[in-house]
């Protein structure tokens, strides 16, 4: 299934912005000239405007233009944002990056596993720990769950790649929410094994249940970061009531 315009728009924005051909506190092109760059209507270019608006990356001035609100943090921070893959967090970060798939194994979901993950008792389940390399350190390790029915096909060899590329690309399924959990928690045996931990004695854990545009919960995963390099970026906003 192709993407909408305005993905493609708001990847390509977001990626310039990044890369500080969009300075931070610069106004981006006005919504005409958008319109033209990317030869869409104005209501695409909004769409995708307002996508970075979500994330932080730009604010709306109204009668003024669109401002660039993004900025860099230090040099040794992994910056984890909205949804993303390690593939996409690293490129957008300035990392070489590699995955090492530790575990691949298939079951089915019992009392203990509903309690931890949410997943209904019996459905099938894939169950993945991966290694993730930063500029070749091992910084983060994962343990994923993943919903069968919902990421039929699955193998060692995708959850090396990219997991997310193959949902999105390869079955054409939207992913869209993310409800997540931010602990620091003491290094484990496991952790002890496959990162380098230095003298650290803890890690900043996620904790996340992923969602499709159908609102079917198809993921569970644990990722466990070293803290020297683990930094959670958001934007809040204040409503009116």
């Amino acid at each position: 299934m192709p993407k909408a315009i305005f993905q493609t728009i708001y990847k390509d924005l977001k990626l310039k912005i990044e890369a500080q051909k969009y300075e931070f506190q610069q106004f981006l092109p006005s919504e005409n000239m958008l319109v033209e760059t990317y030869g869409c209507s104005r209501n695409t270019v909004r769409r995708a405007l307002a996508m970075l608006a979500e994330e932080g990356y730009v604010q709306s001035i109204h009668g003024i233009g669109v401002r660039v609100i993004y900025q860099q943090v230090q040099p040794t921070a992994f910056t984890i944002g909205g949804i993303e893959s390690l593939k996409e967090s690293a490129i957008r970060n300035g990392y070489e990056y590699s995955t090492e798939v530790v575990q691949f194994a298939e079951f089915v979901a019992d009392k203990r596993i509903n309690a931890k993950t949410g997943f209904a008792i019996g459905c099938e389940l894939y169950y993945i720990q991966r290694v993730r390399y930063l500029d070749g350190k091992a910084l983060i390790f994962d343990i994923n769950t993943f919903l069968k029915s919902a990421v039929p096909g699955l193998t060692k060899e995708i959850a090396a790649h990219s997991i997310y590329d193959y949902i999105e690309e390869t079955l054409g399924m939207s992913i869209v929410t993310s409800k997540r959990t931010m602990t620091v928690e003491r290094v484990t045996e496991i952790d002890e094994k496959y990162l380098n931990l230095n003298d650290f004695n803890c890690l900043a854990v996620i904790s996340s249940h992923t969602y499709n545009s159908d609102g079917e919960m198809f993921e569970y995963t644990q990722s466990r970061h070293r803290p020297d390099y683990f930094c959670f970026q958001d934007t809040a906003t204040r409503k009116k009531v």
